[in-house]
């Protein structure tokens, strides 16, 4: 048990858990940011291109009962396929994986930006032999003059 609970502390500590947890928290946070970008913003503009259509109101009682609000089918106690929240979450999805996508992107380019600035500083210009020669000269003129 010593082991185990050893081994688990080993793991807790490594960098890698704690990235981790960093990565999670900040994705929550994240997901409240683009859940309001999808519901404050987007679905508010796409209703107004659609004609005032609500999304989220799209649904289909299975219990044949007409209902109409979603709510009032959920209050009832109606099963139902509530596929406007659906297409809201598809939204919502692909409006995530875009913004990651353009995240990482930059973040790559960051990194080839940052590896070709080391790669220069690496790659010192070598001197020529004539300018090696013309430093050994200059360096003994200068301590013949002292």
């Amino acid at each position: 048990m010593k082991k185990m609970a050893s081994e688990f502390k080993e793991f807790i500590a490594r960098g890698n858990v704690m990235d981790l947890a960093v990565g999670v928290i900040i994705g929550g946070a994240f997901s409240a940011i683009v859940t309001s970008l999808v519901n404050d913003i987007i679905m508010p503009i796409i209703s107004l291109i659609t004609g005032g259509i609500d999304f989220t109101n799209w649904f289909i009682s299975l219990d044949g009962t007409k209902y109409n609000t979603l709510a009032e089918a959920q209050a009832a106690g109606a099963s139902v396929l509530a596929y406007g929240s659906f297409i809201q979450a598809v939204i919502y999805f692909l409006i995530l994986a875009f913004v990651i996508f353009m995240l990482v992107k930059g973040v790559n380019k960051l990194t080839k930006i940052k590896k070709k600035e080391e790669k220069k500083k690496e790659e010192v210009p070598s001197k020529s032999s004539e300018e090696e020669l013309l430093e050994k000269i200059l360096v003994e003129l200068k301590k013949k003059n002292k």
